[in-house]
């Protein structure tokens, strides 16, 4: 017990027990060292019978007897000694100076092999032995300071208890993605699986440039799904990356496909492997909000700023403009003129002729009244500020290159028809992004509100980049998705990236409604969100209190953080770290992982290596995209010629 009486009983008992093998050590150096003592005068008659006696027990039979009673009699003192704690004082060291000790205390047998001099021989060998007997007890008393390696300073970041268990099975499903991993708990490496069994609620990516999003998820995904037979889009922002990938293992597996599954990719760089397609095709423009809701996407992804001021007049002055003309082309001949080209150059007409055109169409009445009537009122310089705001971001998108490919009929948008699935790859461009993603958001919005429909085929939207372009619709792809047999993947680089395209309210719901959520390296705000969704684990902390006459040491079990936003923001290139979705049936315990994706680097280097460049379409020239152009331009001029000789004619 940790009373007055029994410590000082203990120290007595301890110094007895000292003196005892001191007095043990000098009756031995007094015996083997007897003719040098004899010399120095030191011997008596009694001391020599007493001596005698203690012989005849057995004692000194053998050099290292006595040597070792008197270091077994010092370890007992050792045992009963309790030293201040001292975060300074290491095993490393401790264990060094008790080596030398006993190196010191049992070498020094070779001094008395030399029979020179007797006296130096004591000398030395009382020396040696005793320098060896201080050694050993220095390190022994210093053994019971050691603060038995609490601060673990091999460890300084924690890893050893950061991990958690995680699911180590592959559960496969029918739409179930299954990603190969391995992780670390208890200081081991354990294999595991990340199994997406429901990626219809679903697939959010974050991580930044090199994080390793494409190479160790998004190409995975892509293998998976054509393996197993799903209509495809994927959205190629760094085209023909991922391309060429779909296309190679779409040849691999084609036969898991209906007969007439189609391989489609547009792109606007190079056209003639590109195919045509006019993304507001009249048949998918049922009502008026649909022509509304294309305008919202192409406007508001071509200003920024009007995101966040969507409601304000001078931002839904310009929409209603450009879905007035979308709605006039789709009703006009029943829709023959109804692509984005035409838009565009009907756009440019005078305010008299324009106004005169749409206003003899009952159907946009409500859309284009206030225009009309600025113009009557001759508030030229608010209506050019309106009609400005849709005209000038149009005209960006007037090249013959996007005129070619927006007036083109070689496939429609509804990639998961049960008739005729599709695989269809859209090509982004790094270089000419700005002018590009107006069109590349209308189509991903386009595909996104076709493919939402009940009783169509599996598919799978996979949008690399997803920051780069705006589909508002996709949020209603995400909410309804598990009923429609939709995978919706969305890969971001950063939370703040998503905000320059989308509302804050927009952003925060992309991430809260996503069910599975996969994160690479990511920092801020970012981190921090990722952070909170993970649970907290009991994890032991142990207390350290350092005073001048002891040091306590205190250990307890606290929740802490699973995964802080430090460990996120510092994770490798392939190291991911989430949680995955269940559903009814299967459900899983172990949702959450922070693992280290596995890939086997040579056989993707060589798959590489066989990736084939896709199919040529059709040989395009420059004067067949000219002629295009110029084509557009003379259908519009015809259109209003006709149109106002009509109103003419229907006015007399």
């Amino acid at each position: 017990m940790q009373t007055g009486e029994n410590i000082q009983g203990l120290r007595r008992i301890t110094d007895m027990t000292r003196w005892c093998s001191l007095g043990m050590l000098f009756l031995h150096f007094y015996y083997y060292c007897y003719v040098a003592f004899e010399k120095w005068h030191l011997t008596a008659k009694l001391s020599d019978s007493l001596l005698e006696n203690i012989r005849r027990t057995g004692l000194f039979t053998h050099l290292y007897t006595s040597k070792f009673i008197a270091l077994g009699l010092l370890g007992i003192t050792l045992l009963g000694t309790r030293g201040r704690k001292d975060e300074r004082v290491s095993y490393w060291s401790t264990i060094c100076t008790i080596l030398f000790g006993l190196a010191f205390y049992l070498g020094s047998y070779f001094f008395l092999l030399n029979a020179t001099d007797p006296i130096l021989i004591a000398w030395l060998y009382m020396g040696s032995t005793g320098a060896g007997y201080l050694l050993v007890m220095a390190g022994g008393t210093r053994l019971t300071r050691v603060l038995q390696n609490i601060l673990n300073s091999k460890d300084i970041f924690n890893k050893a208890q950061a991990g958690f268990p995680q699911e180590e099975r592959i559960i496969k499903m029918q739409f179930s993605i299954n990603l190969p991993a391995k992780y670390v708990f208890k200081g081991k490496t354990r294999k595991s699986w990340i199994n997406l069994i429901n990626p219809r609620r679903g697939i959010l990516i974050l991580g930044s440039s090199g994080a390793g999003k494409s190479y160790f998820i998004i190409e995975n995904m892509i293998r998976q799904f054509i393996e197993k037979g799903f209509a495809l889009f994927v959205y190629d922002f760094k085209y023909d990356t991922l391309s060429r990938l779909v296309y190679h293992y779409f040849q691999l597996h084609r036969a898991k496909y209906p007969a007439n599954t189609q391989y489609c990719s547009i792109n606007f760089g190079d056209l003639s492997r590109s195919h045509g397609c006019n993304v507001i095709e009249p048949s998918t423009l049922q009502y008026l909000a649909d022509a509304i809701g294309v305008s919202r996407t192409i406007l508001l992804s071509m200003n920024r700023t009007w995101v966040n001021k969507q409601g304000d007049f001078f931002v839904e002055s310009p929409i209603n403009f450009l879905a007035a003309l979308i709605w006039y082309l789709r009703k006009y001949q029943d829709g023959i003129y109804c692509t984005l080209p035409h838009v565009i150059e009907l756009a440019q007409l005078p305010y008299d002729k324009l106004f005169r055109i749409l206003g003899a169409e009952p159907g946009i009445a409500t859309l284009i009244n206030p225009f009309i009537i600025a113009f009557k009122d001759k508030v030229m310089e608010l209506l050019d500020s309106q009609v400005s705001s849709a005209k000038i971001p149009l005209g960006r998108l007037a090249s013959p290159e996007l005129y070619y490919i927006l007036t083109g009929n070689d496939l429609s948008l509804d990639i998961n028809d049960p008739a005729a699935p599709k695989i269809l790859c859209l090509g982004g461009d790094p270089q000419r992004q700005e002018a590009l993603a107006p069109v590349l958001s209308l189509y991903i919005d386009r595909v996104n509100k076709l493919i939402n429909q009940q009783g169509k085929y599996p598919c799978a939207m996979i949008c690399d980049e997803f920051a780069t372009v705006r589909a508002a619709s996709v949020l209603t792809t995400i909410a309804t998705a598990r009923s429609n047999d939709i995978v919706p993947v969305l890969c971001v680089q950063d939370l703040s990236q998503l905000r320059t395209q989308y509302s804050r309210e927009e952003a925060d719901l992309i991430l809260n409604i996503t069910g599975n959520l996969l994160c690479g390296q990511v920092g801020g705000e970012t981190a921090r969100w990722v952070s909170e969704r993970f649970p907290g684990t009991m994890q032991d902390r142990t207390t350290i209190s350092v005073n001048s006459s002891d040091t306590s040491v205190s250990k307890s079990l606290q929740m802490e953080k699973t995964i802080t936003p430090a460990i996120i923001a510092t994770l490798s290139s392939g190291e991911f770290l989430g949680i995955v979705a269940d559903e009814p049936g299967q459900e899983l315990e172990l949702k959450a992982f922070h693992a280290k994706l596995i890939n086997d680097h040579r056989a993707l280097a060589k798959e590489r290596k066989k990736l084939e460049p896709l199919p040529i379409v059709r040989e395009v020239t420059t004067a067949m995209v000219q002629e295009n152009f110029d084509r557009i331009k003379s259908e519009v001029e015809k259109l209003v010629q006709d149109e106002l000789k009509r109103i003419l004619t229907s006015a007399v």
